[in-house]
């Protein structure tokens, strides 16, 4: 914020706060009355008790306006601090504002706020972190953690299609539990991988760091942006998922038939390369299709194989209905994402389609 953009500001305030340091160096901070003048503000005589306030380079006058609302919270909330010079004046004093900052929640709401901020949060804990010799950042417990870098209530979108191919198999009349639970297990490996490599690979691209916006349900899991997980830490859930994926993979191969690699090995392709490097799979358009293809028809398909041993059409059709909804999931999260996408080069179907129309897409 300007000077110049702040001044006009100001009459939306009550009074004003002057804070000065005392003669022994601690703050000192009182209400008074103010008028804006050409060039500055004019402040009337403050009381201090028995401490004096006397003319200084460096003085502080924050304006500060919230309503509460008894039993619910607040809103109108909106603070300017300017930063400056006080000099003597008549009875009073005049303030010079060299520098402004502040904030009004109807121009930018808090959570934004917030996440405009995290910069500057991750440089104080830097900071912090070398004054007193040891790293220093935001504590959770571990199991909170995984919950949160892993996505995991995203999960119901590969347990719907596993067991609808399972329900496809044994409408065949054919099932073992054993080779199903080994095959849910994969298909939530998997997912689990995509969503961390997911949030590695946004956050390297930038997608992550410019949004500003995020929701429950989009802008990723934040971890890395709010230091709760390293990205080496990410790397390595990643990593483990999809070894784990693959080995069951594998085993399922040798137990049902070399005809599952064919889903196998796309799966495991779609979910690295939808936000990795090279292909980059949703930045060239594609995210969409791979989503509707991996929860649905990869999924099904798989979870079919390994109980028959063969492919059929049955759980094809199946499939495309629960493919399409997982991808109307993904459309969704996008629209809040929708900045952010764009700057970062992720070309989602909301971000090229005309605004007006993304609601008619849904």
């Amino acid at each position: 914020m300007k000077v110049a953009d702040a001044l006009p500001r100001l009459p939306n305030f009550s009074h004003a706060i002057l804070v000065v340091r005392d003669d022994a160096g601690y703050p000192l901070s009182a209400a008074t009355a103010f008028r804006v003048i050409d060039g500055g503000i004019e402040l009337a005589p403050v009381k201090t008790g028995e401490n004096v306030i006397r003319d200084t380079a460096d003085a502080r006058l924050v304006f500060s306006h919230i309503r509460p609302y008894p039993g619910v919270g607040y809103d109108q909330r909106r603070y300017i601090e300017l930063g400056g010079a006080l000099n003597p004046a008549g009875a009073g004093w005049r303030f010079v504002p060299r520098t402004a900052r502040g904030w009004d929640e109807q121009d930018l709401s808090f959570p934004e706020l917030c996440q405009r901020a995290l910069p500057q949060a991750r440089r104080y804990l830097v900071q912090l972190s070398a004054e007193r010799g040891h790293e220093v950042r935001p504590q959770m417990a571990l199991g909170w953690r995984f919950f949160l870098a892993t996505r995991l209530p995203f999960l119901s979108a590969t347990i719907v299609p596993v067991f609808l191919g399972l329900a496809a198999a044994g409408y065949d009349r054919r099932f073992s539990i054993g080779l199903a639970l080994l095959t849910l297990l994969g298909g939530v490996a998997i997912h689990l991988g995509l969503n961390v490599a997911n949030d590695i690979f946004d956050t390297l691209s930038g997608a992550d760091e410019a949004n500003f916006t995020p929701t429950q349900f989009s802008g990723g899991s934040r971890v890395l942006q709010y230091g709760l997980v390293s990205l080496r830490q990410m790397a390595i859930i990643a990593a483990t998922c999809y070894a784990i994926a693959i080995l069951i993979g594998l085993i399922l191969v040798l137990a049902t038939g070399p005809g599952l690699l064919w889903v196998g090995v796309a799966g495991v392709l779609i979910s690295y390369f939808y936000t990795a490097p090279p292909l980059r799979l949703v930045h060239r358009g594609l995210g969409e299709v791979c989503v509707a293809l991996g929860f649905g028809p990869i999924m099904t398909l798989g979870a079919y194989f390994v109980q028959t041993g063969h492919y059929a059409l049955r759980p094809l059709v199946l499939s495309i209905p629960v493919g399409l909804l997982v991808m109307l999931i993904l459309y969704a999260n996008e629209i809040p994402d929708r900045g952010a996408d764009a700057k970062a080069g992720k070309r989602t179907l909301v971000v090229r389609m005309p605004k007006d129309a993304v609601l008619l897409g849904y």
